[in-house]
């Protein structure tokens, strides 16, 4: 059938379009469609075209990586940053994991703490290739998307029958166990992937072993799989789905209540999980629908018992539930003019053991994008989204990108939009208090409740000037009103291609941040301690300069490297620092200094430089492969040493650091390959600031091709 390979192109809505008979050429696909990116757009477009700054991963370059998870493929990344913040999360632009959306086929991955997505719950062996749109994506993709949208694209039914096997096994007892199968015919296709992921953990030399491993064991499990189905010439039916499980244990020491320490067994669980179907329909030649339905579910269970008497010692569970039905129409007017527009709906529920109660919030939301091409060297693409929430006020989202083929090597791209972060579940609900150090912390929408209830109960320090409880209205007023975090950004950038052989990027971005959501005292504790809450009050703003070059050295071997400069800090304290405001004390001489504005190092965990260099090999009569990549973060500041909260001082700073990651593969018969690498070549370690650098980690790994079986 003419049409049998279109339903297969879910992610891809505009190549539907592509395919129908028109008087010129389309203007969406005029390049090769291995450099095809979705992501920019929700439309199928040109790598080299998109008017926004993207970076694409493909699967050739995770499989000569010999990465597992995707933190292993983004840490080597210009621009994006590996950060362990509750978890392994991924800075853009210099900006925290919570402002980066991160979707696996165009779907968004649910289960934050406290506002990182844990990079390690997704693995690598089925994907297709890892697109990263840089800079504010919400006038498409709504919250969390205030720096920018990592997509995952996992592979699609091929031809035929096929798939493979791998197994890896390395250092710390890390194993890894994964096959894919993909079966493909007229109306019907499959894709199916499993893997199982587990580690011995380790204890980084400098941790106390007896507070329990750095890592502490773990084995997960990964199954996914995506069915296709024709149901007539113009329509199509897809159902995907995702499962991940994992299980960890470990001994921890804890304060026994009789005095000393004392054992205690520690067992925690999640689950991941979703389920999407997807309904596409091309009405004409000229316009092509898709309706989608997400459901997805994240459960957490820990326990903790103590060894000796197996006796509970305490116990916590989350579960969060997201919910989102969606239309989307594209629809080519003409060649050169492309009008996508789309509606949705969201439900996000939680329950937890710090939450009173389960809790609810709903958003609707508009978005619309024309793509115009009005000659063949001008692109311009704009964009706008209105979300509505329960629970905040409504957030417009524009965006205006545009790109000009200045000569024929060389273009300039530039885009200006708004991004947003909606306040999540924590900063809205929590109900806390720490029964060890005594303060206590509620969400915005209970806490002047959870005061008065304190004060009403005699746990408020008393004003001993009034006899009234000490409560900060100013600031609790300032709580009740949360708000949105938002974001005014700007790209502008070069695409230079001098030669055949030669690629080069270069684009420099600013990001304006208001309305930052920062943690506040709203009253004082008869112990001393605080009420906490948050509130609006920070602005701050990144900027800074991203360039990539790769060249093809030889047949085979390509060249590659990249670099960040990046400058982020907090408005507020450049004013104060500038008016003579902000004094520090000298640790050796105790010497009161003023702060100059060229002691303020900005904001904590960010790298002023880092940069890579990779060298790629592969021969594909002979079947090898190999290849040599570093990657340096420069220092970046850890905390306050000298008591006025700034980054101001070199023994505030983590030194920075090289990882060198070598791997080299054979394969025979094009069926069988054998890969081997090293991955932390130094050895580098730092146990009390980077928990996720285990060492130097040897392993092999032997992978069979089922191959075509028809």
């Amino acid at each position: 059938m003419r049409h049998a390979s279109f339903c297969f192109l879910l992610s891809l809505p505009a190549a539907a379009l592509a395919q129908a008979p028109a008087a010129q050429p389309d203007t969406l696909r005029r390049q090769r469609l291995d450099e095809v990116v979705v992501t920019a757009t929700r439309t199928e477009r040109s790598l080299t075209e998109v008017p926004i700054p993207v970076t694409v991963v493909s699967q050739q370059q995770i499989q000569a990586m010999g990465a597992l998870r995707l933190g292993d493929v983004l840490r080597e990344q210009t621009g994006l940053t590996t950060v362990n913040d509750h978890g392994q999360g991924i800075q853009l632009q210099g900006l925290n994991p919570e402002y980066t959306l991160i979707l696996v086929d165009g779907e968004p991955l649910i289960g934050r703490t406290a506002g990182t997505l844990e990079l390690s719950r997704i693995a690598v062996g089925n994907i297709q290739r890892v697109e990263v749109v840089k800079g504010p994506a919400s006038a498409l993709w709504g919250s969390e998307a205030l720096a920018g949208v990592v997509n995952i694209i996992t592979q699609k039914p091929q031809p035929g029958v096929g798939g493979n096997l791998r197994l890896r096994y390395g250092s710390n007892r890390t194993a890894d166990l994964g096959g894919t199968f993909s079966a493909k015919g007229e109306k019907l296709g499959l894709t199916a992937f499993v893997n199982r992921y587990s580690s011995a953990g380790y204890t980084l030399s400098g941790t106390p072993e007896a507070s329990g491993p750095t890592v502490a064991p773990f084995v997960s499990y990964t199954a996914q799989s995506r069915l296709s189905y024709q149901l007539g010439e113009r329509t199509c039916l897809s159902l995907s789905g995702r499962y991940l499980t994992e299980g960890q244990e470990s001994n921890l020491a804890v304060a026994a209540e009789t005095g000393g320490m004392a054992l205690v067994n520690y067992q925690s669980r999640q689950q991941d999980y979703n389920l999407s179907p997807v309904l596409t329909h091309r009405f004409s030649d000229k316009l092509f629908g898709t309706a989608r339905f997400y459901h997805s579910g994240y459960r957490t269970k820990e326990d903790y018992t103590y060894q000796a008497t197996g006796q509970p010692y305490d116990q916590a569970y989350f579960h969060q539930y997201y919910t989102r039905p969606e239309l989307q129409l594209d629809w080519q007017r003409r060649p050169g003019h492309v009008l996508t527009t789309g509606a949705g709906y969201i439900l996000e529920t939680v329950e937890a053991t710090r939450y009173d109660a389960r809790q609810r919030q709903r958003s609707g939301y508009l978005f619309g994008q024309y793509d115009w091409t009005p000659t063949p060297r001008l692109n311009v693409v704009l964009g706008a989204r209105f979300d509505g929430h329960s629970q905040y006020q409504g957030q417009f989202s524009p965006k205006l990108s545009a790109r000009y083929q200045l000569l024929p090597w060389l273009a300039v791209r530039g885009s200006a939009g708004r991004g947003y972060r909606a306040p999540d579940f924590r900063q809205l609900y929590l109900n806390f208090s720490n029964p060890v150090v005594g303060y206590s912390v509620f969400g915005t929408n209970q806490v002047r409740a959870k005061v008065a209830q304190l004060a009403t109960q005699g746990q408020l320090a008393v004003d001993p000037g009034t006899g009234q409880p000490v409560v900060y209205e100013a600031v609790l007023g300032q709580a009740q009103g949360l708000t949105a975090e938002s974001s005014r950004a700007y790209n502008l950038g070069l695409q230079i291609d001098p030669t055949p052989k030669l690629q080069l990027t270069v684009n420099g971005f600013r990001n304006d941040l208001q309305n930052l959501i920062e943690t506040a005292a709203v009253a004082l504790k008869k112990n001393g301690q605080s009420v906490y809450s948050y509130r609006n009050v920070t602005r701050a703003y990144t900027q800074g300069l991203e360039a990539d070059a790769r060249y093809q050295l030889l047949p085979g071997l390509t060249l590659s490297g990249g670099y960040q400069l990046l400058f982020a800090k907090d408005k507020a304290v450049v004013d104060r620092i500038a008016a003579g405001e902000v004094y520090r004390k000298d640790p050796q001489t105790q010497e009161t200094q003023r702060v100059q504005p060229a002691d303020y190092g900005g904001l904590y965990n960010r790298s002023r430089h880092s940069f890579n260099l990779k060298a790629f090999y592969e021969n594909q009569p002979r079947g090898w492969s190999a290849s040599v990549r570093g990657v340096y973060r420069g220092r970046y500041g850890f905390g306050d040493v000298n008591g006025n909260a700034l980054l101001d001082a070199d023994p505030e700073y983590v030194p920075g650091y090289w990882l060198v990651n070598l791997a080299a593969a054979k394969t025979f018969r094009r069926r069988l390959t054998l890969q081997a690498g090293v991955d932390n070549l130094l050895g580098y370690t730092n146990p009390q600031y980077i928990s996720s650098l285990p060492g130097r980690l040897y392993y092999a790994s032997l992978q069979v091709e089922l191959g075509k079986l028809r």
